[in-house]
């Protein structure tokens, strides 16, 4: 089959090295540029802290880079001088395709695609103007939360695909922006199944290396604060060292330091010897991930959850794990329920903690490790495999 001729400018609101274009964009964009035909080109927006452009083992794929400033005029006057070395570039290669990666990308995606009458994309399409207030960063009268809806409404009705992360986002958008046309696909996050997989599980020399022979394991991959809880996951941790005493441990892969973490571990009373922090490269994570018994996901369960994506999810199923995580996230809280492949914490607070840790318990007892991944591992096989992405971009980009 012969795909038509695209060029694609891909923008994102991240730094090159953020976890986020590693893991959450770039795997895409490799879809993306096998689909092309060989002479097409995509170009990779990213905002760094100091202008770089990296290279990658893709050659279609070319790195724009660009130094990023929050606020203030420079904030400004990276902008609008990204605008307008946007527009020269779409005219100088021909783009004709806007592929905008979450709607604060998608704000300067819409005024592009309005500039230059090329086509929009808005890829992983979620709330993020109600996520930022919900999450107590914004207010709903400032002018960030209406500057950012307004432009979430605005690239809705004008995108010629949106790409969701889950089932709902088509009845929100409907809601909020009374947008009802036929143009959605759903694509959650999705993971590497050949780097997650079974060789990672329980590595020896690690488990040695941090102590964790005989323990039981709860691991970690992420952030607290913002969209994520902290004192909450930090008082489960606590219930849980005191249900399972000396063998159990926390292994938090995160970038935190140390005194962020003891300062939420002493809040809760934990053990110092009960938490394990470490910083560790993506390449390196799924064997880290493979040391847990049982994972846990704890973004806040406000109302757009409902809409997001949770990452590490993916992976914790990817490697077998039953998750632990709030209520009403995504479409993988009812996923782990009607699966009995996890807890689903109702309530934030310490009956409901203990509910969630005995059910784990009771998954441990009853499947040893090997019958736990054999169990779990097809739901990411089901629900986060690459070629449900491949499937639509095919669609998109190749005319099928």
């Amino acid at each position: 089959m012969k795909y038509p001729e695209n060029n694609v400018l891909i923008l994102t609101y991240w730094s090159y090295n953020d976890a986020l274009i590693q893991t959450y964009t770039l795997p895409y964009a490799k879809i993306i540029a096998e689909i092309l035909p060989d002479n097409n080109k995509i170009f990779l927006l990213t905002l760094d802290k100091s202008k770089t452009n990296h290279t990658n083992n893709e050659r279609k794929i070319h790195n724009i880079s660009v130094q990023y400033y929050s606020f203030g005029f420079r904030g400004l006057y990276m902008w609008i001088k990204t605008l307008f070395k946007l527009i020269l570039l779409i005219k100088q290669e021909r783009i004709t395709t806007i592929h905008a990666w979450c709607t604060p990308a998608g704000m300067l995606g819409y005024l592009l695609s309005i500039l230059t009458g090329k086509s929009l994309i808005i890829d992983s399409y979620e709330p993020h103007a109600e996520a930022m207030v919900e999450n107590g960063t914004w207010k709903k009268n400032g002018f960030a939360f209406k500057l950012l809806f307004q432009f979430e409404k605005l690239q809705t009705k004008r995108a010629k695909y949106l790409i969701a992360a889950a089932e709902g986002m088509k009845s929100y958008a409907k809601e909020k922006f009374d947008h009802q046309r036929n143009n959605f696909f759903i694509k959650p996050a999705c993971v590497n199944l050949e780097l997650f997989s079974e060789k990672k599980l329980k590595d020896q020399k690690l488990l040695i290396k941090l102590n964790l022979q005989n323990k039981l394991v709860c691991v970690y991959a992420g952030k607290f604060g913002g969209i994520y809880l902290d004192k909450e996951a930090f008082d489960f941790f606590k219930a849980a060292e005191n249900y399972w005493g000396e063998e159990f441990r926390v292994l938090i892969l995160s970038h935190h330091s140390k005194e962020e973490i003891d300062q939420l571990r002493i809040q809760s009373g934990l053990k110092q010897e009960t938490i394990i922090l470490k910083f560790i490269p993506h390449s390196e994570i799924a064997l880290y991930i493979g040391l847990g018994d049982f994972a846990i996901t704890p973004v806040k369960p406000v109302p757009t959850k409902k809409y997001c994506t949770p990452i590490k999810d993916g992976e914790y199923w990817a490697l077998g794990l039953p998750v632990v995580i709030t209520k009403n996230i995504s479409d993988d809280s009812d996923i782990i329920k009607s699966t009995n492949t996890g807890s689903v914490l109702e309530e934030l607070n310490e009956v409901a903690y203990l509910k969630s840790i005995k059910e784990i318990d009771e998954l441990l007892k009853k499947n040893n490790r090997m019958e736990l991944y054999k169990k779990i591992r097809p739901i990411a096989e089901r629900y986060r495999n690459y070629e449900l992405a491949n499937t639509i971009y095919k669609k998109i980009y190749g005319g099928i």
